[in-house]
């Protein structure tokens, strides 16, 4: 079965790729379409992404790319918040975009950096991620709960040298109980990244079983 990843980012398509390959899944993201003569002409309208929290940008982004293709596609979003920030400061689901700009990798890490400065060296961080499925009008599959959520790890202001293009910030985050940057342990992620990929894993062979 083939499947849209609503995204652009070549480090999440293929990370995706790898979660589900023994579900046999052809998982394609949006730069895939235009080997697609159906979908090659396709232009996506300006998606607002206006929710208040990872799953509500996940189901707006799932929605609009089905609405346009009519084939099934998922979307995923990612929230990060600070434990020593108050909430007016949080990044949430606008980890990318500051002040109304889109940051790049570099421009990201910069960021970052400087803001775990200004808190002694580091900030206490986590990640809550969502996903929503559209397969047809009527089935819609969301997930966000522990089992896709990067437990608390450390966002420090010395950037690791190395940078995985479409994940910047793991070069700045380090394990709690190792004190490792990410980059340093297994497969550049952190401990949980097992858990986490098996929770998305178990979200599409749940998805299959239901929808088949």
């Amino acid at each position: 079965m083939k499947i849209l990843y609503g995204t652009t980012n070549q480090a999440k398509l293929e990370s995706m790729q790898r979660i589900t390959k023994t579900l046999g899944l052809e998982i394609i993201g949006l730069k895939d379409l235009k080997n697609i003569p159906e979908f090659a002409e396709i232009q996506f309208p300006q998606i607002d992404e206006t929710g208040n929290n990872p799953l509500e940008n996940a189901i707006i982004k799932a929605k609009a790319y089905y609405n346009v293709l009519k084939m099934p596609v998922f979307s995923c979003d990612t929230g990060l918040y600070f434990k020593e920030s108050e909430d007016s400061l949080q990044p949430g689901t606008h980890v990318r975009r500051v002040n109304g700009k889109e940051l790049t990798d570099l421009q990201m890490i910069e960021y970052y950096s400087g803001l775990a400065k200004k808190h002694g060296g580091k900030l206490t961080a986590s990640y809550k991620n969502a996903i929503c499925l559209v397969m047809d009008e009527q089935s819609i599959f969301t997930k966000m709960d522990k089992t896709i959520e990067i437990q608390p790890f450390y966002l420090v202001d010395k950037p690791h040298s190395i940078v995985v293009k479409g994940f910047p910030l793991d070069s700045l985050s380090v394990d709690i109980a190792t004190g490792k940057y990410f980059q340093d342990m297994k497969g550049n992620l952190a401990v949980d990244k097992d858990i986490i990929e098996n929770g998305f894993m178990n979200f599409f062979a749940d998805v299959l079983k239901k929808y088949s």
